[in-house]
């Protein structure tokens, strides 16, 4: 289970959030061998004067928050990571410091879904790779 919280610049985002949406999918199914079908995108838009950026972020700035069951491995992370900024920076034009990404985890057994707790319910794809 993973689910992805973009927040950024209503401006700036809404016209790119088709778009985005596809590419983070395909690094997601690509890196943490999600089926194509599963997809959980939120999008959290923000006035400009609401959003405070670093210094050396530009109003596209955007902040990427995958919140996942734990098991996948550190190197399964970090491929899902350089995919992200290597897409995301390529098709949709975004300056490598306009993107921030985290990934939080937690046990199975804190979801919920389908009527269970998370640990209990068999997916039809793999966790720990």
């Amino acid at each position: 289970m993973s689910q992805v919280k973009i927040y950024g610049v209503r401006e700036y985002l809404l016209p790119i959030r088709n778009q985005l949406s596809e590419v983070i999918h395909s690094c997601v199914v690509e890196a943490l061998q999600f089926p194509v079908d599963k997809r959980a995108h939120r999008f959290f838009y923000l006035e400009n004067d609401d959003f405070f950026r670093p210094a050396t972020a530009s109003e596209r700035y955007l902040i990427l928050e995958f919140i996942m069951i734990e098991g996948r491995t550190v190197e399964t992370k970090k491929k899902l990571i350089h995919l992200l900024y290597a897409r995301i920076c390529e098709q949709i034009g975004l300056a490598v410091t306009d993107l921030e990404i985290c990934i939080l985890e937690s046990p199975a057994h804190n979801w919920g879904f389908r009527g269970m707790a998370g640990d209990e319910i068999k997916l039809s794809y793999t966790i720990t790779i």
